[in-house]
């Protein structure tokens, strides 16, 4: 993998009334395949997944998949209008999270850019939290 763009990505998770966010910034891949924008990057131990490579997928403004692979392998989809049932990996154990998206904005480009999107995560239709991710994307040099 070309680590040759400069990766930051905010994240917020609000859950009862209350919110918590983290902000990362790595170096990492950037391309355009098709239609859809793929940022990849390495976890780090600073995320918790480390030795982990996660690759977000971006489908114009209506979907994006998070994708995590390595020893705690996770899918997230976060689609515009549909509810979707998906396997996340935690360090403690494996869970099966409903995420609907309430927001997703891509603003990207053949050079980097921006997207940002929201999601509702629940367990058996309970609310677990909402979740804000940011992430801006631009060349290394």
């Amino acid at each position: 993998m070309r680590e040759d763009y400069l990766i930051t990505i905010h994240g917020t998770m609000e859950q009862n009334g209350e919110s918590d966010s983290i902000k990362l910034m790595t170096r990492g891949s950037f391309v355009r395949k098709g239609g859809n924008f793929f940022i990849t990057y390495k976890e780090t131990e600073a995320t918790g997944y480390q030795g982990c490579v996660t690759t977000v997928k971006v489908e114009g403004s209506h979907k994006v998949s998070m994708l995590r692979f390595g020893p705690a392998p996770s899918q997230l989809i976060i689609e515009k209008g549909r509810r979707h049932v998906c396997h996340y990996e935690t360090g403690t154990g494996s869970l099966s999270l409903g995420v609907a998206a309430d927001v997703i904005d891509s603003k990207l480009s053949d050079r980097g850019g921006r997207v940002r999107f929201s999601y509702l995560l629940d367990v058996e239709t309970n609310s677990v939290s909402r979740n804000i991710v940011d992430i801006t994307v631009k060349p290394a040099n």
